[in-house]
């Protein structure tokens, strides 16, 4: 559970009041919590291969609303610097960088918005060239679309975009020009198994299958239980086909919402959101996955005390394939003075080592994101560090008084044994706007 002192209030107070008369642009570094763990320094042949890395440059996109920010990124001292932004037509959903490196597509939509309901709702995603600091210059056309992208990717040569819708459940697929703008529709060779709620489309690495990880939904409100499923389909050139359905238990009691590849075993790993549990399946050379996972673990520290809105968000596989970092969320809140305050959970970032003999996760460490509904984060090129959105604020009891931890993103360095060390914290100020999706980019 959190732990709220008047210390980090103080700490974060004086740093802005810093930036305000210097006018720094560096994010506040705030002081970290008492920590118990003993963080060793990284042995000399991996803090060697570390500098080696370090010095692919990288950059931070973080969006609010339709504002997609541009930090840099030095990875040495651990800090963040914002540069610019770009307005997109709607609410930041998803972004994909193309293997070259020299263009960023990035979703979009204003479905659930008031402004979908006064002037109506439009979805799509845009390209983008990528300069050699990374900014962003639109390229092309937008490619209008039907719904809500919940997620895109982009297949492993680079030359169709894939497209994940929630509701309705779907998916699509869309040419990439030679010259990297957004193209025609491929239309897949039948009619789709697309389950209920997609939530995420992934190629893969073999480029021979496509999965759509598709959530189903809780029962909730009198209405029963919608089965989710991993819905494998063949890939050709853009063109899918129906090839199985993996749903454990006729998917029921199975709501997966993330998955990643290992970079180099036949391993994929699976978040599942209303059981707060982390799943691994084997990766067949067919690009299907096995009908059972072959390792559950929980997310959480205390699976015995699991909250009402405790949830699993996004899963990352670390680029030397020895750890897994699953993001959880919780929000649950008690009346404190007349206001609804935060009551207990675990908004962290659970630390997977992985065996790597049989690809078992092991959680190591559930470390505080310092915020609330850690909806995404993201793994730098380099390995070294590890950047949390907190999508959301809400108010936390201090004593006897109520304050408020704002949404922002939280920086932690990762060190040589896979867990994270607490670097900094940064409010922003998001005008009521979600702080929706977070991505490092390796600049070419």
């Amino acid at each position: 559970m959190k732990s709220f002192g008047i210390r980090p209030l103080l700490y974060s107070f004086l740093a802005l009041v810093f930036g305000a008369v210097f006018g720094s642009p560096f994010i506040a570094l705030t002081q970290p919590r008492a920590n118990t763990e003993h963080f060793s320094p990284p042995a000399p042949e991996k803090e060697q291969t570390s500098r080696a890395l370090s010095h692919a440059r990288s950059v931070l996109y973080v969006s609010v609303g339709e504002e997609l920010i541009r930090y840099s990124v030095d990875v040495a001292q651990a800090k963040l610097e914002r540069q610019g932004s770009v307005i997109l037509p709607a609410y930041v959903q998803e972004g994909w960088l193309h293997p070259t490196g020299r263009y960023f597509y990035v979703a979009w939509s204003n479905r659930g918005t008031s402004e979908a309901k006064s002037s109506g709702e439009k979805s799509g995603v845009t390209a983008f060239r990528v300069d050699s600091n990374g900014a962003l210059e639109p390229h092309g056309p937008p490619l209008q679309l039907i719904s809500r992208p919940v997620y895109i990717t982009g297949d492993i040569t680079g030359t169709h975009i894939l497209v994940a819708y929630n509701d309705p459940s779907g998916i699509a697929v869309y040419s990439i020009a030679p010259d990297g703008t957004l193209s025609t529709e491929v239309k897949p060779a039948g009619p789709l198994d697309v389950g209920v709620y997609g939530h995420q489309v992934r190629v893969n690495p073999s480029n021979k299958s496509v999965i759509l990880v598709t959530r189903g939904n809780k029962p909730a409100n009198g209405k029963k239980e919608d089965p989710g499923a991993l819905k494998i389909m063949s890939y050709q050139d853009g063109v899918l086909a129906n090839l199985s359905s993996i749903a454990p238990g006729g998917g029921f009691g199975f709501q997966p919402r993330h998955l990643d590849f290992h970079p180099s075993k036949p391993w994929a790993y699976l978040t599942l959101e209303a059981q707060n549990k982390l799943e691994m399946y084997k990766v067949s050379g067919d690009g299907t996955l096995g009908d059972q996972p072959v390792f559950v673990k929980d997310t959480v520290a205390d699976p015995g005390n699991i909250h009402s809105t405790q949830a699993p968000s996004t899963v990352h596989v670390h680029p030397n394939g020895r750890f897994v970092y699953v993001a959880n969320r919780a929000e649950d809140t008690v009346n404190f003075q007349g206001t609804p305050v935060f009551s207990g959970g675990e908004d962290s970032i659970g630390v997977f080592r992985v065996d790597p003999a049989t690809g078992e996760p092991t959680l190591i460490q559930s470390a505080d994101t310092h915020g609330f509904h850690p909806r995404t984060f993201s793994i730098d090129p380099s390995g070294r560090l590890l950047v949390v959105g907190n999508q959301d604020g809400l108010a936390v009891r201090d004593g006897n008084n109520i304050r408020t931890v704002f949404p922002g993103i939280t920086l932690f360095r990762i060190h040589a044994d896979g867990r994270l060390e607490f670097v900094s914290d940064s409010h922003i100020d998001t005008k009521g706007k979600l702080l929706y999706w977070v991505m490092f980019v390796k600049l070419h």
